[in-house]
């Protein structure tokens, strides 16, 4: 390796403050699996999630995939009525929680019964009837779901929006195992600005006695994820987070359970970095991504969705800061494979995005160190996108990187020490340690342009290769050796791992 690469790659070390077998927000790897929101949306039941969980297990587990999420609205008895709040129908426990409503999720109760108990009649036209309550004792939750998601191997989250639900708030429900009643606990100045089921809550006794109730449920149903939503950007609840931090510590001292908390949406504002890092295991940096190339957000929250090419500047700008071991910059999930029956956004469809569109995606995933979590539809999962998913060297370095760093910006003469080269490449690199190999080194070339271009001088930033072919550098896509002459795809990349 010549010093030229060491002194880049070296300064691509992201700092460790805090010790990631001492920190219980951390987790040692960026979490890896599967969220059902790509596929379904806010419309997911069990028998989907069942069929998803069994080709996890089977075709991705074996590669460190071991997540499986789902994401919103699955208290809604009729989703589709989303758009019409008046409409939804809500499952919510005796103290005022939601619950799996049963219409959707067979194993967590009788819905029937439930329903028989209030004296409730289908087709009731009163508001006050709107939000079906079901008393938890007749209930099960989620545990049933967990308890098959575990039996795999696998671990189990779910998302939620931060606060309190308002029909919990209209009924003044107990919150359980306190003193306190939810109107003490909500905040009704303060709603999520694009969610019309939840109120705040209140930073006060009363407050941390909701989310302490929420995180007693939820680690008795068996969750190992919990997603925030509407917390980590517009708007950004910082007490919120805390509230949510001491209510999971307090019940994983108790239960020796720990639940890795994500926070949700960005963009995540960099100046947040340590605080987030220090309540949290994964935090937004954009706007939801999806399947598109260009368009969207940018550098700062400007529209939606987020692009690919749009997500290098909020990349970059994560990984120029110190953020410590065990926490992860999440870029959002992956929009691969078939987005159907009910995407969360747009109609159902295969992927737009190119293979090469695919590549590139997943190697800037593995240089930040992001959770690599997908959204396909995994029921009709492809063998070219299970290829791409589980490429070795992707997941090493996204494991076990160092969390990378732009080399080369777009830019001429950014350091005299480095080659110039065509402004629509990108040359990122990173340092993978893993406890049983040696130390390794990784460089991505990227082409954000749209048309192939010469990898040229860049060949004398790329680490020598580990095969026993020679010390010529190859692309871990491909396994082809990377010349000057080699071209990168538009919208494309290379990627070199090597000594």
């Amino acid at each position: 390796m010549t010093a030229l690469r060491a002194l880049v790659l070296s300064a691509l070390l992201l700092g460790t403050s805090l010790d990631a077998q001492k920190d219980l927000v951390a987790t040692p790897t960026a979490p890896m699996g599967w969220n059902s929101w790509d596929a379904y949306g806010l419309t997911i039941t069990e028998p989907q999630f069942r069929d998803n969980v069994k080709v996890l297990h089977e075709k991705l587990q074996p590669f460190g995939y071991k997540y499986a999420v789902i994401d919103e609205g699955w208290f809604f008895e009729n989703p589709q009525d989303r758009e019409t709040p008046d409409k939804l129908r809500y499952a919510i426990d005796g103290n005022g929680r939601y619950i799996p409503t049963a219409l959707r999720f067979r194993s967590a109760g009788d819905r029937e019964q439930s329903l028989m108990i209030l004296g409730a009649r289908e087709g009731e036209p009163s508001p006050k009837l709107a939000a079906r309550i079901q008393f938890s004792g007749l209930y099960a939750g989620f545990k049933p779901l967990a308890d098959f998601v575990h039996a795999q191997g696998l671990l189990f989250g779910i998302h939620i929006v931060r606060g309190i639900p308002r029909a919990s708030v209209e009924r003044n429900l107990p919150i359980a195992n306190s003193k306190f009643t939810t109107t003490e606990a909500a905040d009704t100045t303060d709603a999520c600005p694009w969610d019309p089921t939840n109120w705040g809550v209140k930073d006060t006794p009363a407050g941390q006695a909701w989310y302490d109730s929420l995180i007693t449920q939820y680690a008795a149903w068996g969750i190992d994820l919990l997603k925030v939503d509407c917390i980590s950007d517009h708007p950004y609840r910082a007490d919120e987070i805390r509230m949510i931090r001491r209510a999971i510590d307090k019940v994983g001292d108790k239960t020796g359970r720990p639940m890795v908390l994500s926070l949700s949406p960005g963009p995540t504002n960099p100046s947040h970095a340590q605080e987030v890092a220090s309540l949290s295991t994964m935090w937004r940096i954009s706007n939801d991504v999806w399947d598109l190339w260009q368009g969207g957000g940018g550098a700062k929250y400007d529209g939606f969705p987020q692009s690919i090419k749009g997500q290098f500047d909020h990349a970059a700008q994560w990984a120029a800061l110190d953020i410590p071991a065990g926490h992860y910059p999440d870029l959002d999930m992956l929009p691969f494979g078939e987005l159907g029956p009910v995407p969360g956004w747009g109609k159902p469809r295969q992927t737009r995005l190119t293979p090469d569109e695919e590549r590139t995606l997943l190697t800037l995933w593995a240089m930040m160190r992001s959770p690599l979590i997908l959204g396909a539809n995994l029921t009709l999962l492809d063998d070219e996108t299970l290829k791409l998913l589980t490429n070795k060297d992707l997941i090493a370095l996204d494991q076990y990187g160092t969390g990378g760093g732009r080399m080369v910006p777009p830019v001429e003469n950014y350091d005299e020490r480095l080659p110039k080269l065509s402004p629509d490449l990108q040359v990122w690199g990173s340092t993978i340690q893993r406890a049983d190999q040696p130390v390794s080194h990784a460089v991505a070339i990227f082409n954000l342009g749209d048309h192939p271009t010469a990898v040229g001088k860049a060949t004398t930033l790329l680490p020598s290769s580990s095969l026993k072919k020679g010390s010529i550098p190859r692309d871990s896509w491909t396994g082809e050796p990377i010349l000057a002459s080699t071209k990168v795809p538009a919208h494309g990349c290379i990627l070199a791992i090597g000594n």
